[in-house]
């Protein structure tokens, strides 16, 4: 297929090509015996065998195992200052093997349940993909985490405050799960459409196929179960220079090592305090960490993010900083922290009272306003700007095609050969499960928070404005997602409403923002496991089942790991107060409880409203809203010129989205690998990126994975951390460009500007 170019000669995906709104596009996919997306025609097979077994026991027990396991390990790392994070693709490979040696061992001989009529086999042949990939997303619900848990630690370790076991349970429970109702009544749009196609399933069909499909080695070549291997012992073996014997390779920014003394050479830089001019890491952690692999990504996606990346890093936040705005040379450029007006680290016991748990008008009018770091204030906003453009865009781009497909979903015409050999096969899952399921997670969700003397300090209607939320972005987003792999989150959007609707109440606020937040992700990787059960054929009862007994074992597994932490580790999550070198320093927590503190406590009325510093802000919601609406225009007036509708507002605003957690040199690494393999590779080697790019990004994540467990439970555990050397600290070497450039702000470690 000729790909659409721009001007400049630059080839992207095609996809936004077949999500014209075109209602002809629905009916004419009878005619075409595959998906209409390239890339999934280049993965997915069309084939199926609906014979082999699916929900055995083998199923159970290595899912349950995984699940459990991975819960237990991503928690119990998440409270140490060494956190460790481990995928699901550790145990999609680890899970093969011991598949099939349950398959030689295990008797197969029926077993019959006692007391009943009912029989099983422990061994119904052959280990099979199917079994595999209910396995996985088993172990997808142990490695997603659990976002409650944030609320349960800043409640008993930073507000010392007690909340029963069994709120906490439920707060738990409902806010993983109650998603998976709504995302049953958008399963026909966002699953069953073949233009909701999902790219980042993309990776792990890939790697199922490598793993488990029969292939003759190419002439001088590799079979892609071969080239998996390879990349996987060298990713594997790599790792541990990046990981533990030279960590500074993960951010190289020699402009620094030029200019050691100069703080405006180093903010231009730094890769991971400034704008990383320069900048490079030579480690793929580095790369996918925060944004994920950029090989699942399609290219016109990843044109929209470095063009979005650019124009924040490189155009408007060097001139917001530079021209002074919001006093920002008051404090560095880029910092997650939030400051008083002399650019000191804000002091939060000033301007919260600790008995009554309120807001300290007094103490706040006599110390300092909330000050915010230039990149901060505009993520703030940027994200009020993206949510804004993503209705916005999916409104004008594929309202048409969504009223299509509303109609086609209610006369069940979604035609493509993988929607047709599912509903061929197999039976639905009937619409009164969703129902139910959403109907007794809202009952809960009610009790957890007005029951237990209101601890959790949220009313039954914020329970039902969140869900509303949810119910209101899920489409737009999930389609977003399903075609671009960009999620933005409800998280902001939700701190503010509630904080403006019910202010001074901390707790009040996180959870309004978890039930809101967490039940959109919830939910969008609900119909992401449906879509990869969807390309893998799957019978959809069989998912339906895995992923909620797989969240429930997951969530009370997290829970209870948390709970036994918080509750057994002296002072647990207080570096003041803990022995030297104790690893239970809960890195990550405390950003969440200055969060509850910001849009809590101080509330938005004080940071984005009239009282606040940052009103200005607000105006970004009217920019999201219009910005799709001239590419929209040029679209509709040069039909012929499909590079137009490649370009997605949502996704440009929100191209340094991510930099509240990722740094410039993340993005760098993950813009250069992305535009190398998803736009040069796949335009001149076409051939070769349909055989070897999924693969290669799974085999590049899996070495990270299995290295990283390695050097923590061999070396790291133990405080072996090498020999003391420059390149073993974690850190760009960069000190300045954390520092402010106004006149006379005084900053331990910082010259003082004169």
């Amino acid at each position: 297929m000729e790909q659409p170019q721009n001007d400049a000669g630059v080839s992207f995906s095609s996809q936004p090509e077949k999500l014209e709104p075109d209602s002809h596009n629905v009916e004419i996919s009878d005619e075409v015996n595959d998906s209409p997306i390239e890339e999934v025609r280049l993965t997915v097979s069309i084939k199926d065998n609906p014979t082999l077994p699916c929900l055995t026991f083998r199923t159970w027990f290595l899912g349950i195992t995984a699940c459990a396991t991975l819960a237990f390990l991503n928690q119990f790392f998440g409270f140490r200052q060494n956190s460790l994070s481990l995928t699901s693709v550790s145990a999609q490979i680890v899970v093969l093997p011991l598949g099939k040696f349950m398959a030689a061992v295990l008797p197969k001989k029926a077993v019959r349940l006692p007391g009943t009529k009912w029989s099983f086999s422990l061994n119904p042949g052959p280990f099979n993909l199917k079994e595999h990939v209910l396995i996985t997303i088993f172990a997808n619900a142990g490695s997603s985490g659990v976002y409650a848990i944030d609320i349960v630690t800043i409640i008993m370790a930073f507000y010392h405050r007690h909340i029963h076991p069994l709120a906490a349970m439920l707060l738990t429970l409902t806010t993983q799960l109650l998603g998976y109702g709504w995302a049953g009544i958008f399963r026909k749009f966002l699953v069953d459409s073949p233009y909701m196609w999902w790219p980042a399933n993309l990776v792990q069909v890939s790697l199922f196929r490598a793993l488990h499909e029969e292939e003759v080695r190419p002439k001088r070549g590799l079979t892609r179960l071969q080239f998996f291997l390879v990349v996987l012992i060298s990713s594997f073996a790599y790792y541990v220079v990046p990981n533990y014997l030279f960590p500074s390779i993960t951010a190289l920014s020699f402009v620094c090592w030029i200019w050691k003394d100069s703080v405006t050479a180093q903010i231009i830089g730094s890769g991971r305090s400034g704008l990383g001019i320069g900048s490079f890491a030579l480690d793929w952690a580095t790369v996918a960490s925060f944004n994920g692999s950029p090989l699942a990504y399609p290219g016109f996606a990843i044109i929209n993010v470095t063009v979005g990346f650019f124009l924040t890093l490189y155009v408007l936040i060097p001139i917001t900083y530079w021209t002074n705005t919001f006093e920002a040379k008051r404090f560095p450029i880029i910092s997650l922290h939030i400051f008083d007006a002399n650019g000191h680290k804000y002091n939060v016991g000033l301007v919260l009272n600790e008995t009554n748990f309120e807001f300290n008008q007094q103490g706040y009018d006599d110390y300092s306003k909330v000050h915010l770091s230039i990149f901060f204030a505009f993520a703030y906003g940027l994200s009020f700007a993206t949510l804004a453009a993503t209705v916005s865009h999916v409104a004008l781009f594929y309202g048409r095609i969504i009223w299509q497909q509303t109609k086609t979903a209610f006369r069940d015409k979604f035609d493509d050969v993988h929607t047709r050999l599912m509903k061929k096969n197999y039976e639905a899952v009937p619409q009164w499960w969703f129902y139910l399921l959403m109907l007794i997670m809202t009952g809960l969700a009610v009790v957890a928070c007005e029951g237990f003397g209101g601890q959790l300090q949220l009313p039954y209607w914020g329970v039902i404005l969140a869900i509303g939320l949810v119910l209101f972005f899920l489409l737009p987003i999930g389609v977003l997602t399903a075609t671009t792999n960009q999620q933005p989150g409800l998280n902001v959007i939700s701190e503010l409403i509630i904080g403006y609707m019910y202010p001074g109440r901390p707790l009040a606020n996180v959870v309004f923002k978890t039930y809101s937040y967490v039940n959109l992700v919830q939910a969008i990787n609900f119909l992401s496991d449906f879509k990869l059960g969807h390309y893998m054929k799957i019978p959809p009862k069989s998912m339906f089942i895995v992923q909620l007994v797989g969240t429930v074992v997951a969530s009370s597994v997290y829970f209870g790991t948390a709970w036994w932490l918080l509750t057994s580790v002296d002072n647990i999550c207080d570096p003041s107060k803990l022995p030297v070198g104790s690893q239970w320093t809960c890195p990550g927590y405390d950003v969440f409880y200055h969060a509850s503190i910001i849009w809590g406590v101080v509330g938005p009325l004080r940071m984005f409203g009239r009282l606040g510093l940052y009103a200005k802000m607000n105006y970004l919601f009217l920019i999201g809203i219009l910005a799709p609406v001239p590419v929209w225009i040029l679209s509709r007036v040069f039909p012929e010129k499909k590079w137009i509708s490649l370009i997605n507002m949502p996704i440009i605003i929100n191209g340094a989205g991510n930099m509240l957690q990722a740094t410039a040199v993340n993005y760098i690494c993950w813009i250069t690998v992305g535009v190398f393999f998803n736009i040069y590779v796949y335009r001149r080697y076409k051939s070769w990126w349909a055989r070897h790019n999924y693969i290669l990004s799974a085999g590049l994540d899996a070495g990270v994975a299995f290295m990283a467990i390695l050097c923590y439970f061999t070396l790291q555990i133990r405080d072996i951390n090498g020999m003391r050397w420059w390149g073993l600290e974690l850190d760009d070497h960069c000190p300045l460009a954390r520092c402010p450039t106004a006149p006379g702000i005084q900053v331990e470690d910082c010259p003082v500007f004169r």
